[in-house]
């Protein structure tokens, strides 16, 4: 098993930055990917941002040139990845969701609030 806790989530103004942080615990050795989504209210869930463990990244239209997505990984001691948001806009409000593959199934943390005002 493992366990996906985030933090960073708040509230920002427009044109404002945050940066969100995963930590991966448990049977860490087993993750692959890892990645960031997000679902804002009534909307469907969407991939955010992802890295690969040979560290190639991916970027929903919407966040690139904005955000960016890096990853931590020391051997089986340690696994975290971050989101660094720039350029917040109030479309980007949100829950964030970090997210990991292992090769059996997926793992979710449990979210993080990020609100942004105009």
């Amino acid at each position: 098993q493992v366990q996906l806790v985030e933090s960073g989530g708040g509230l920002v103004q427009a044109g404002g930055s945050l940066r969100l942080s995963c930590a991966a615990s448990g049977s860490i050795f087993s993750i692959t990917d890892m990645g960031w989504y997000r679902q804002a209210p009534g909307k469907e869930r969407e991939l955010v941002a992802g890295v690969t463990s040979g560290g190639s990244t991916n970027y929903a239209d919407s966040v690139k040139g904005r955000f960016t997505i890096s990853r931590i990984s020391r051997d089986n001691a340690k696994k975290m990845v971050y989101l660094q948001m720039n350029s917040l806009k109030p479309e980007d409000t949100a829950a964030y969701y970090c997210g990991a593959s292992s090769r059996v199934r997926d793992y979710r943390g449990q979210g993080t609030q990020v609100t942004v005002s105009s």
